[in-house]
């Protein structure tokens, strides 16, 4: 009996030894994925988020449906608020701009950083023009900046966020041109052409893709590429700096985000489904197609880019003359 009750114990202990050895079970979304951005249908965020929504879902890489949710409102802060109170949501991931970054340092309501979030990739890097009308009298950006000299204040440049690219691009050459023009703060991408091209505005700084695809049309001409070096889709038309104009370049970087707290599991999940993702002949096409530059980064080299980009949108900033808050 002795022997049956201590065979009986060994057991129960070598099973518990199993039992603590095995290692935990690997996380896999079991409901809907969640992609949140912070603007309107239409919007570059929006059309970004479901392009990655639509090509994850033609190359079957994510398990579950995956929804587009826009949560607008603040420029941003209403999205970055909420992602911010779903600590460890395992379920929910956002799309971050630029307007991440500079939020926190010119808004008081900003409470949450990059920083305090769960970076999970980096996926693309997004030039863009300066662009008026084609029948706009501005055939340069010398006589837009001209023409805002003689008329302060009274020239009108469709945008999105207030602390987004295209105003802080505004404020910069503003300040290099000794020239003041109004900002239009509109939801959606569609809202900013359709006002360019109903004379309702003056100026729209677009991407290159949606440039293009109005030049094709007729519609619109470029006076400027606002980055260092032509974009090889324009390659006629040249920089602000050729044209004499000494401005920071501001790229636009696209990537998603995840509330604080995301366990390691979790953040390994999305990371490596970005990855695959980023390594199909699907997305490289995307990426072509919409003249993005491949911008792709995780781990480490993602999280430093997140502290550089945060000093490098401060001292743009501070240059552009706009007041931060801390």
């Amino acid at each position: 009996m002795k022997t049956r009750r201590y065979a009986a114990a060994f057991s129960a202990v070598l099973a518990g030894m199993f039992l603590i050895a095995a290692p935990a079970q690997a996380f896999t979304p079991d409901r809907t994925i969640e992609f949140m951005v912070h603007s309107g249908p239409g919007a570059g965020n929006d059309v970004f988020a479901r392009a990655v929504q639509g090509l994850l879902e033609k190359t079957k890489l994510a398990p579950q449906t995956i929804q587009v949710v826009n949560k607008t409102g603040g420029g941003g802060l209403v999205a970055m608020s909420y992602l911010n109170e779903k600590k460890a949501e395992t379920h929910l991931l956002a799309v971050f701009t630029s307007v991440w970054f500079v939020n926190p340092q010119i808004r008081k309501k900003a409470k949450v950083t990059m920083q305090e979030l769960t970076p999970l990739a980096r996926l693309i890097l997004e030039p863009a023009v300066m662009t008026v009308r084609s029948d706009s009298p501005y055939k340069t950006a010398k006589e837009f900046f001209a023409a805002a000299k003689a008329n302060p204040g009274k020239l009108k440049q469709s945008g999105g966020s207030l602390s987004g690219r295209d105003n802080t691009t505004r404020h910069l050459l503003m300040k290099a041109t000794g020239t003041e023009w109004q900002f239009i703060s509109m939801k959606s991408g569609g809202e900013r052409v359709a006002a360019l091209l109903g004379g309702h505005v003056d100026m729209y700084i677009m991407e290159p893709a949606e440039a293009i695809e109005q030049i094709r049309a007729g519609k619109v001409r470029v006076l400027a590429t606002l980055m260092n070096k032509r974009i090889p889709s324009m390659p006629d038309i040249s920089t602000l700096r050729e044209q004499g104009y000494d401005v920071p370049e501001i790229p636009q970087a696209r990537g998603f985000v995840g509330p604080p707290g995301m366990a390691a599991d979790v953040k390994k999940y999305y990371v490596d489904l970005f990855t695959r993702m980023h390594g199909t002949p699907e997305w490289q096409g995307f990426v072509k197609q919409n003249l993005y530059e491949d911008g792709f980064l995780t781990g480490q080299g993602l999280d430093k880019f997140v502290d550089e980009y945060t000093q490098t949108m401060r001292g743009i900033l501070k240059e552009a003359g706009i007041k931060l808050v801390r």
